[in-house]
């Protein structure tokens, strides 16, 4: 008779204990109608469950490792963008050592390479942009002066609007867990794509409807949106935890030809208060996906 099967013992000498039910694995589709995630049979059964949660998906190949010390790979161009955005600005120490790791030529089609680290948006396709550094790095450290300590990282956060995953990459380095959808397939398809190469396990990409959130991962420290509407939707303020910050371009009625502006919103046990900031121009908020 063979002996009975002892459970697995842990470093300390004991039982392990059952495996925590987790989140679900990615990629996800949000269904449209009832708004919540469904994980796909393929990536439940993964070897490695752990790596579901990321962008890295085990059975297809990464790129090659990224080349560094030439041309745009050069830390010295980066330094560059890093300097400028602290001449305009920018001081926030862990937003600019972010913005100077991710290597933003990457994000962007080949033929725009050379203007990936000016201070400007470029097209990324099917009508959307990606935004300019000194924008994403402005918000970002809105994000970090409301929802973050200055000597840690900010915690969950939600990005409405993956667009080419550059933002999400850099929020990847400052948040301990980020949660970001698109909804428009091409952009999600290629954010993916884009961000394979960092195996950034942190970064959570999904296809949805960013106006309804993703009310499985809420509350969240912080919510940033890289699209404009006429207002904040009430699903982006339910899903902010108490002491969050959101960080979003809005209409501004009555402002000059209808313009946009930054808003900050946030929330505290005793309600929301909102400011408006500097006019910024965003690609329109759209509901729905395609």
């Amino acid at each position: 008779m063979k002996p009975p099967v002892k459970p697995p013992l842990t470093s300390s000498g004991t039982a392990a204990a059952k495996p925590v039910a987790k989140r679900p694995g990615f990629p996800v589709r949000l269904e449209i109608d009832a708004g919540t995630p469904s994980a796909t049979k393929k990536i439940a059964h993964r070897a490695h469950p752990e790596r579901a949660t990321g962008i890295f998906d085990q059975k297809m190949p990464a790129k090659a490792a990224l080349p560094s010390g030439v041309g745009l790979d050069s830390r010295a161009v980066r330094a560059r963008m890093v300097h400028k955005l602290a001449a305009q600005g920018i001081s926030d120490a862990q937003v600019l050592a972010a913005m100077g790791h991710v290597e933003r030529h990457r994000f962007v089609d080949t033929a725009l390479v050379n203007q990936a680290y000016e201070d400007t948006s470029l097209p990324i396709g099917l009508g959307q942009t990606i935004s300019k550094p000194n924008v994403v790095a402005r918000m970002l450290e809105l994000l970090r002066q409301g929802a973050g300590s200055p000597a840690g990282k900010l915690g969950r956060v939600l990005e409405i609007g993956t667009g080419c995953g550059y933002q999400a990459a850099v929020l990847g380095e400052l948040a301990t867990e980020v949660y970001s959808i698109e909804r428009l397939r091409g952009l999600h398809d290629k954010a993916r794509e884009n961000l394979r190469a960092f195996r950034l396990a942190n970064v959570h990409l999904l296809f949805g409807d960013g106006m309804v959130g993703y009310a499985k991962g809420a509350p969240y420290a912080a919510i940033i949106a890289a699209a404009g509407g006429e207002a904040i939707p009430t699903a982006w303020v339910e899903q902010l935890a108490v002491g969050g910050r959101l960080v979003a371009p809005m209409h501004i009625a009555g402002g000059a030809g209808g313009g946009q502006a930054l808003v900050l919103l946030d929330k505290t046990a005793q309600g929301v208060t909102q400011t408006v900031l500097e006019a910024v121009h965003f690609v329109p908020l759209k509901s729905g996906t395609s």
